[in-house]
């Protein structure tokens, strides 16, 4: 009769465990074998306390089984405060559909670490900058995913910082994987980071996936999706509210992008969905001076944006922009549809080479719409180092009957093209004399690749975890 009991009371608790527990499944370019959920390690969700430690002894102890088959962190339903954290190989963070990640609002809770090479120095500010949210260095297979779980980086206080000078060092970013191979972050939605909001820097083979990034659009430096340095990166299927660009392309900062040498390149975004008044939905620079090529984008809507593609550059940058496609955009009310800028002197020190100019060419837009636009493109190359093999094919733009900027009351300016050469077919409003038609009469499309990207050709597999 007691061993009855016993086995009747442990049945229940396994009942009362199982009606909690469910098994999701998710996609991930690896699946692991074993596991471990926060509170296993003292994490507590209630919003208010620290729970650094707690992911720092849970990765840990993970760290001790990963190679073997892999290992899986899961973040289960509330509200964990922490503060900077790193992931290891072979592992995935995640965070379920009701879990909310809080990054802690106290500088010490980041640590200092050392500008990246590739620019010389923080962003923000001369010296260090804080460690991101979530971190990772060296690593090999690393997942960031969720069943749509939230990381809010609580970014009020820095931007308050940042707008009074009041920052010694750059702000952290929400997440940063540096140096490393084969990455994902996907199915996740993101608020309110202190600056960028995921930076893969120095990776390759990435994928980023259903991400919706929020942050209100009047703060600084928001961006959504930097691959900064990185080689074969695939984004597919995010929406991005931005203070900044929405996807910012980059590849080091004047003479130290240049001495690194690293560019971003083969790089697909598809099916992006971007609102950003003050700036690109997808920029090129300016940070560019490890040089970035083969950039396919496609299936892009804008909405009340800056502008539609985006290359900022400046002498002094050296390196290149070339081979870029785009195709399949729609843009709703924007200041720009297209726009190239060879003067964004913004420079680290006074270190750089004013004679470091850089090559833009071979760039590619065709199959787009705008409607209630003010400024068709404004295209500006460097004087005695023009911007060419720019090709529009098959545009419509449609005018707004006065400029976006309140400021100016004069009439909209269709397009304004300095140093700059390329063709046009089919584009409305006519473009200027630099972008004449090359074969008036005719239908003439610009490229864009019938191949397809080594990372297209990842396929992600099935995985399960309990929650």
């Amino acid at each position: 009769m007691e061993k009855f009991l016993i086995c009747f009371i442990l049945g229940l608790l396994c009942l009362k465990y199982n009606s909690y527990a469910q098994s999701v499944q998710y996609s991930a370019i690896n699946c692991r074998k074993h596991s471990a959920v926060l509170t296993d390690f003292g994490g507590k969700g209630d919003g208010k306390t620290l729970n650094t430690a707690a992911f720092k002894a849970a990765i840990a102890n993970l760290s001790k089984v990963a190679a073997d088959g892999g290992a899986q962190l899961i973040v289960p339903p509330g509200k964990w405060l922490t503060g900077s954290f790193n992931l290891i190989s072979q592992f995935t963070l995640y965070i379920h559909k009701e879990a909310v990640i809080l990054g802690s609002q106290d500088e010490t809770d980041y640590p200092l670490i050392d500008p990246l090479p590739s620019y010389g120095r923080g962003r923000d500010v001369v010296g260090k900058r804080f460690a991101s949210l979530i971190s990772g260095t060296n690593l090999t297979d690393v997942v960031i995913t969720g069943g749509n779980g939230t990381i809010d980086g609580q970014g009020d206080i820095w931007w308050k910082k940042f707008k009074a000078n009041k920052l010694n060092n750059t702000r952290p970013y929400l997440i940063e994987i540096m140096n490393s191979n084969q990455v994902q972050i996907s199915n996740l939605t993101m608020l309110n980071s202190p600056s960028w909001h995921v930076h893969p820097v120095y990776c390759k083979n990435v994928i980023v996936d259903g991400l919706t990034i929020i942050a209100p659009v009047d703060v600084p430096n928001t961006d959504g999706i930097n691959p900064d340095s990185c080689t074969n990166t695939r984004i597919r299927d995010c929406y991005i509210v931005s203070g900044d660009d929405c996807i910012a392309v980059k590849s080091g900062w004047d003479e130290y992008g240049i001495r690194f040498g690293m560019p971003t390149q083969h790089l697909s975004i598809k099916r992006l969905t971007c609102i950003s008044p003050d700036s690109a939905v997808i920029a090129l620079g300016s940070e560019m001076s490890g040089g970035i090529q083969d950039v396919r984008a496609e299936d892009i809507t804008a909405i009340n944006s800056q502008s539609g593609v985006r290359i900022k550059t400046a002498p002094g940058r050296g390196a290149y922009v070339k081979d870029i496609y785009v195709k399949n955009f729609k843009m709703y009310t924007m200041k720009y549809a297209f726009w190239m800028a060879g003067n964004y002197n913004s420079h680290p020190d006074l270190g750089f080479d004013p004679k470091a100019l850089p090559v833009i060419q071979n760039i590619n837009y065709r199959d787009m719409v705008g409607k209630n636009v003010s400024i068709a493109g404004n295209l500006a190359g460097i004087q005695g180092d023009p911007f060419t093999g720019i090709c529009i094919s098959n545009v419509t733009i449609n005018l707004a009957s006065k400029s976006m900027d309140p400021s100016k009351k004069s009439k909209v300016q269709p397009w304004n093209c300095t140093d700059i050469a390329g063709t046009s077919s089919r584009v409305s409003p006519q473009p200027c004399d630099l972008l004449a038609e090359k074969q008036p009469g005719k239908s003439v499309d610009c490229a864009f690749p019938v191949d397809t990207l080594p990372i297209d050709n990842v396929e992600l597999k099935t995985c399960n975890v309990n929650v």
